[in-house]
């Protein structure tokens, strides 16, 4: 499968991208911890079924701009990647702590 070509080639332009882009120590601080949190057994198992769904419906990497999309009830239907990622981005940030369910390490 080819890489995404876009990896790597721009700049964010949030508050929290800018951050990172000028201190470098946080953003390695942030990079362990999230390299620690995504090799949790439990998102490995989380992605290998969004992966297996997806071979299912034909659409892992053929770059067909499809992505699977979670539902308020719960259930997975295909989408645009745009339309999925973009949905709900300034809301994430309101309410209390960012992320209450993360592994402590």
């Amino acid at each position: 499968m080819a890489r995404n070509k876009l990896a790597g080639t721009k700049t964010g332009k949030s508050k929290s991208a800018k951050h990172y882009q000028e201190n470098p120590e946080a953003a390695a601080k942030k990079a362990e911890y999230d390299s620690k949190y995504h090799k949790t057994s439990k998102r490995k198992k989380y992605r290998a079924g969004l992966n297996r769904k997806n071979h299912k419906l034909g659409t892992y990497g053929n770059g067909d701009g499809k992505d699977l999309s979670h539902t308020t009830g719960g259930k997975l239907v295909q989408e645009d990647q745009s339309t999925n990622r973009k949905r709900n981005r300034g809301k994430k940030k309101k309410g209390g702590k960012r992320y209450p369910s993360l592994p402590k390490y």
